[in-house]
């Protein structure tokens, strides 16, 4: 996002973040769910979407266009929120969009915090990430652009109704619609980071070849903490192929200690002999 919509995010997010703190978990789910229905119409109403951040139109009158269009179709805390979006500056009608989609997920995430639920949707959203990954026929056929969102999301609901929690799912469909306009698993990862984000904790992604114990896992985690210097929420995924050391990703961070890369390392050498 470009400096005026930042600003014109943040103005919502500080009030998301004080409707929240007030009230109550479900309410708050269900708002972050309509926040992200109206971004799903921001996607498909190019029209809309212009009309709605037009820097020629003073805020008021985005709002009140707002309003006329989402009266009784959402309740008045989403449609609170979202006239505090629109009313703000916006460099362009895709970051507002953007703002759109992030508040819905605000929403959702701060539910699941006043719940006493983020570090579990948190530990959902990486296990379904998992579970993706490794069956690709399911990784085809949720990340198909060809088929209907809807379509993915039905999917989504037969494998994880009443197997995740209610606001994960909601996450997960976010995720298919692209959120922030990325892939399928670059939005899920992206949703994990900001999960831990709200827990004011940093993800690592450590792939190794073999399980690690817990008390191997809670010294890495510290390990890695007093590295980047606040808590870190170690995501672990286990892979015989590297056939030993690990893998460690921290943001832009990757440190391939494997001895799967030091075998590749000692082929390329010999073969440039």
């Amino acid at each position: 996002m470009q400096a005026a919509s930042r600003e014109s995010y943040a103005a919502a997010l500080t009030r998301l973040e004080a409707y929240v703190s007030s009230a109550e978990p479900s309410a708050v789910a269900t708002t972050g769910g309509e926040l992200l229905a109206v971004a799903d119409l921001l996607r498909r109403e190019v029209r809309l979407r212009r009309a709605l951040s037009d820097p020629a139109r003073e805020g008021a009158d985005r709002a009140g266009l707002l309003t006329s269009v989402l009266s009784g179709k959402v309740g008045a805390d989403p449609l609170d929120l979202l006239g505090t979006l629109v009313a703000g500056r916006w460099s362009a009608p895709s970051e507002l969009l953007d703002g759109a989609e992030r508040l819905g997920v605000q929403a959702l995430l701060g539910s699941a915090d006043r719940a006493g639920e983020l570090s579990e949707v948190e530990d959902e959203l990486f296990r379904f990430g998992q579970v993706v990954a490794a069956d690709p026929q399911l990784s085809n056929a949720l990340s198909d652009p060809n088929a209907p969102v809807a379509q993915r999301a039905e999917l989504v609901g037969m494998l994880l109704t009443g197997k995740a929690r209610p606001a994960t799912v909601r996450l997960i469909e976010a995720a298919l619609a692209g959120f922030g306009g990325r892939t399928f698993s670059a939005a899920l990862s992206r949703l994990v980071e900001l999960a831990a984000e709200r827990r004011d904790r940093q993800v690592a992604y450590v792939t190794v070849a073999a399980p690690l114990s817990e008390d191997e896992e809670r010294r890495l985690s510290d390990q890695l903490s007093a590295i980047y210097g606040r808590a870190v929420a170690v995501k672990l995924t286990v892979d015989p192929t590297i056939l030993g050391g690990a893998s460690v990703r921290v943001g832009s961070d990757l440190y391939d200690g494997t001895i799967l890369r030091r075998l590749n390392e000692t082929r390329n050498a010999l073969a440039k002999r």
